[in-house]
């Protein structure tokens, strides 16, 4: 049976709202405590728990840490960039990380969340650039300058704090960002086992090139692989990306490991109470390959229409294995 995540968040925060999409076929769900920390998210993650028992589910619950994701800061209201227009990468704009602002060089690209919005650096010793893509930010957002190798330790401090905490909340699963190489899961294997979280199932994200090339290195160190097609859409030419995720399917099915499909699978049910085709055959065709799970994220997390959406995907999940069968 395909595993069937979503994405815990304020549009799916009540037990009833859980209970119809543990009912619609989902068997696990992830938090992404890059914006908060599980104590932050108690009546949430109590809500899920009972949520699963009433509806007799024994839940998988996987939390996406910070890890070394680059992520831009806090933004007091929405920010609308327009293109054309010119921001500023910095403590008087748009805040970035202190190795984001070192690393800017002029005529340097930088995409904001996912790739939605793109710049182009203009003058780095002020920290200006031209907006290419325009959109809505919003804080919290990816920020990634492709090209530039920016290396950050595999959890931050409050990563571990955290973990510490993650069996008193339930969590059965660590989502790791950024994952280049088996050294990396080594080292949170390490990190895990000394903070009292060693039972959790390592979920390694492959988000860059260099993560997919080191596959066969990084595969007998992660339970699950994870194509995170978002930030690893954004490390190619987006029609490549396609290619490379057949790539990491056929050399984790010759493996034999399981991976899980994310990123944009139902994004049109954020806002429509039905998808489009497209986005069903991509669910069926991930499944078709042989993925052992498929995830929602803003689908769930934000969108208006959150059971709808895992019905959606469940349904679909089980008619490409009913395809599969009849091969």
């Amino acid at each position: 049976m395909t595993q069937i995540y979503g994405t815990l968040g304020p549009a799916c925060a009540t037990q009833s709202v859980l209970e119809d999409m543990f009912r619609a076929g989902m068997t696990g769900i992830r938090l992404n405590l890059s914006h908060c920390d599980l104590a932050d998210s108690t009546a949430q993650i109590s809500a899920f728990h009972a949520a699963a028992q009433a509806t007799g589910i024994r839940p998988q619950l996987v939390v996406d840490t910070q890890g070394p994701e680059l992520r831009i800061g806090a933004l007091n209201t929405p920010l609308l960039l327009e293109g054309g227009m010119t921001v500023t990468l910095g403590k008087d704009g748009i805040p970035v990380p202190a190795v984001v602002a070192e690393a800017l060089t002029d005529g340097c690209e930088v995409l904001l969340d996912d790739g939605r919005i793109a710049l182009r650096v203009t003058s780095a010793e002020r920290g200006e650039a031209a907006v290419l893509r325009g959109g809505t930010l919003t804080g919290h957002k990816s920020i990634k300058l492709p090209g530039k190798d920016i290396r950050l330790p595999v959890l931050t401090e409050r990563d571990v704090k955290n973990l510490r905490q993650a069996a008193d909340f339930g969590v059965t699963g660590l989502l790791q960002p950024f994952v280049r190489s088996g050294q990396d899961l080594l080292a949170l294997r390490q990190l895990l086992n000394e903070n009292g979280a060693g039972h959790l199932q390592i979920f390694a994200k492959i988000e860059t090139l260099e993560g997919a090339d080191n596959l066969p290195d990084i595969l007998p160190y992660a339970d699950v692989i994870v194509i995170a097609r978002g930030d690893l859409g954004n490390d190619m030419p987006l029609w490549q990306l396609p290619a490379v995720q057949k790539r990491i399917a056929n050399t984790c099915r010759a493996a034999g490991k399981p991976f899980l499909v994310v990123t944009q699978m139902l994004t049109s049910m954020e806002r429509a109470a039905v998808p489009t085709r497209a986005e069903v055959s991509d669910i069926f065709n991930a499944v078709a390959d042989g993925a052992w799970g498929v995830m929602l994220t803003g689908e769930t997390a934000v969108g208006q229409y959150p059971a709808e959406a895992i019905r959606y995907l469940s349904n679909t999940a089980a008619e490409a294995c009913r395809w599969l069968e009849s091969q």
